[in-house]
């Protein structure tokens, strides 16, 4: 069959059959109503129901002869391999309208959400940013075409957290800019309006303004305390995590996850890999003689199989919420007016303790494994001084073992 050419193809006209381009079984133009112009046609016996089907392959000369034929070939492949080329290219359309539909901001932000978080530091951080979300803006927006959402959409939704909960509104906000930069990446808008919500808003108070401390237990009080929570000849796993967490004031999640591994007993040395460490650096911490009886008594009472020290009855790690019921059931008062003390305030009081004790500062803010936050003395700090912190932390267990603040003061004095 001869081959069709182009200036076979710009003389059809309305009347003319249709001409086989040659070189493709089953391709034709077929003629249009004004000269020179056609339409590809793709004529084929579907392998799925055996039946002719016509498949249009685009007009003519705006799909060029070579064009078209390079299109019939790769159809007459698919049909080679069992499919039918006319519902393969309907599933394809289908695909690609889906692909791009106009989301929802719910839909976006879910898909950003499934593309961001393994990402996160913890699975924690990943489930809080998106339940916030949740929470303050999909009840509101979450059922919107994000090409519909303007700034005052944004504002409107933040506006009951934003003087409330500032530092949640801040997040909340940062999130949805997220997604909606996202949104404008992937074409759907051109660009993000969060970005000028603050100026649809009220002036939020300063950082400064809105700090807010974990509660803590004035370092005085700690005698006493110890004495009400930790006096029992056999107390719960949970008050021995609480008391040990309290001895090397480290956070709740370091003692949590402590293993044994990380013991050295003969050294009196608990070493936390930087794996489950705040700045991501390992950092050892001297154990005071108290803290060491408590990890012997843990010891004869968990399955050496374990490599958890305080082990649930599942040998996972014990719920941050033990400690937090202790002090709740406890009613051990912070303090500030009306808050019940949390687990990680306990470092606040220690802190207190060494500055108005007269311990450096730099023994101090090691011991709870603070960042040097300036790079210039960062770098000039090469030893975690862990001799010199032992003496500290040992005094540090003296005032919680003590039955008066009277005879803390006596036993420094001593010592001085």
């Amino acid at each position: 069959m001869a081959q069709l050419t182009d200036t076979k193809a710009r003389n059809i006209t309305p009347d003319t059959k249709p001409l086989a381009a040659g070189g493709v079984s089953g391709l034709y133009l077929f003629p249009s109503a004004t000269r020179g112009k056609g339409k590809w046609i793709f004529r084929f016996i579907s392998p799925a129901t055996g039946k002719r089907r016509d498949m249009g392959l685009g007009t003519y000369p705006e799909v060029g002869i070579a064009a078209a034929r390079k299109a019939g070939l790769e159809a007459r492949m698919v049909i080679q391999q069992g499919t039918d080329p006319l519902e393969a290219r309907r599933a394809e359309e289908a695909e690609r309208r889906a692909r791009w539909e106009m989301p929802t901001f719910e839909k976006a932000a879910r898909k950003v959400h499934a593309e961001i978080k393994d990402g996160f530091r913890n699975a924690k951080h990943a489930d809080q940013w998106l339940n916030t979300l949740e929470t303050y803006i999909f009840p509101v927006l979450g059922a919107r075409l994000v090409n519909e959402l303007k700034a005052s959409d944004f504002a409107e939704a933040l506006k009951p957290i934003w003087l409330s909960k500032p530092e949640t509104a801040s997040r909340v906000r940062q999130r949805c800019d997220t997604v909606m930069k996202w949104c404008a990446a992937q074409d759907f808008i051109v660009a993000s309006p969060v970005g000028v919500v603050g100026k649809l808003l009220a002036k939020q108070p300063g950082k400064r303004e809105r700090v807010t401390h974990h509660p803590a237990v004035p370092w005085r009080d700690l005698p006493s305390l110890a004495l009400r929570l930790f006096s029992n000849d056999r107390p719960s796993a949970g008050k021995l995590m609480l008391e040990l967490l309290i001895l090397t004031a480290t956070r709740s999640g370091e003692v949590r996850g402590m293993q044994w591994d990380e013991i050295d007993f003969k050294g009196a040395t608990w070493t936390i890999p930087a794996s489950r460490m705040k700045a991501k650096q390992f950092h050892r911490v001297p154990l005071p003689s108290r803290a060491i009886e408590i990890l012997k008594r843990q010891r004869k009472m968990v399955d050496e199989e374990c490599p958890l020290v305080f082990p649930s009855r599942r040998n996972t790690p014990l719920s941050d919420m033990t400690l937090t019921k202790l002090l709740r059931d406890a009613e051990v008062s912070s303090d500030t007016l009306g808050r019940v003390a949390t687990a990680h305030g306990f470092r606040s009081a220690f802190r207190d303790w060494a500055s108005e004790n007269g311990y450096p500062r730099d023994l101090a803010e090691r011991a709870l494994a603070h960042t040097i936050r300036n790079s210039t003395e960062a770098a000039y700090h090469r030893t975690d001084l862990l001799e010199q912190r032992r003496k500290m932390m040992e005094d540090w267990a003296r005032l919680l073992l003590s039955e008066s603040v009277t005879e803390y003061r006596e036993r420094r004095k001593l010592a001085i």
